[in-house]
């Protein structure tokens, strides 16, 4: 029986919808939208409503459906309290049958192994690493937030590229990435670069990540140190998780290995140097070519539940 189902992959700087009609054998995606964060603790709840439900308008309008049977959303800080709740009222206003709302970190896993065993590394805003055995018992490494910890992250990597370059500055060394930035937050000294980025709220550091790939490719020696570092903590990450997948479940096959996020994906220098990271420390451990699209994993999750 054909069933419409949406999937939501609701990340830290925007927000994927998808709405397909789905049988036993395929899927057929009727139409694909996007739109601001709904990620509360990033834009606040009242924009985060806005967004939501602005986003599910256009997906509904241009899938040409007015009902939708299953609904699946990967959602950053998912866990919070009231947001699994939120959304699913939401939910219910658009006529939407069946729902849930997980991390975003499930649904990319799902995206790649589909309920199987597997270890994801998410680079994109943040960072977090996941792991799954067969049976679906999960261990994990980082996701603490940008406060706390997403090494080698997009808010990472621009946060640090700052850091060092005005180490830098006063080793007397010279740059490319503190005239980037100025460039970037129209500053003209060093002062107010500075008081910019100390201000409440602070600037998006995650925007500065692809001026930062850009100094390294053009040379700069201390963007190319972070975005090596970068490299070495998402490594760092995945084996971690290898390890405690052996330790704790006895796994002793090799597990694949899948990723998603724009710094993986977009910075050749990040991806190359991960790459080469992980051949060294498991050379029998098979990495993905290329990142998964978490909301195809929210899709293949929204079609189970209309199966339930």
């Amino acid at each position: 029986m054909t069933r419409i189902v949406l999937g939501i992959d609701g990340g830290g700087t925007n927000t994927r919808a998808v709405i397909a009609q789905a049988d036993s054998a395929s899927m057929q995606v009727l139409a694909r939208a996007m739109g601001g964060s709904i990620k509360r603790l990033r834009v606040g709840p009242e924009a985060a409503e806005v967004n939501l439900r602005a986003l599910l308008r256009e997906v509904f309008d241009a899938a040409g459906v007015n009902h939708v049977h299953a609904a699946s959303a990967g959602v950053a800080s998912a866990s919070l309290p009231g947001i699994r709740e939120w959304i699913t009222d939401v939910f219910r206003d658009f006529g939407i049958d069946r729902s849930e709302v997980v991390g975003d970190e499930v649904i990319a896993l799902d995206a790649a192994f589909q309920g199987g065993a597997g270890i994801l590394q998410i680079a994109g805003t943040g960072s977090n690493c996941i792991g799954r055995t067969a049976a679906g018992e999960r261990e994990s490494a980082g996701g603490y937030s940008s406060v706390l910890g997403d090494e080698g992250s997009g808010y990472w990597i621009g946060l640090h590229g700052i850091r060092q370059a005005l180490h830098a500055y006063d080793r007397g060394e010279s740059g490319l990435i503190l005239s980037r930035v100025g460039e970037a937050w129209g500053t003209s000294t060093l002062e107010e670069l500075v008081d910019l980025g100390n201000a409440i709220p602070g600037p998006d550091f995650s925007a500065l990540a692809p001026l930062v790939s850009q100094a390294a490719e053009e040379g700069d020696a201390v963007a190319t140190m972070i975005l090596h570092q970068a490299a070495e903590d998402l490594a760092e990450s995945i084996l971690l998780v290898r390890k405690k997948l052996r330790e704790r479940h006895g796994l002793i096959d090799e597990v694949p290995v899948a990723w998603t996020g724009s710094v993986i994906e977009k910075i050749t220098i990040v991806r190359t140097r991960l790459l080469e990271l992980l051949k060294e420390a498991a050379p029998g451990m098979h990495v993905a070519a290329h990142g998964v699209v978490a909301v195809e994993g929210a899709l293949w999750r929204a079609s189970n539940l209309v199966e339930k």
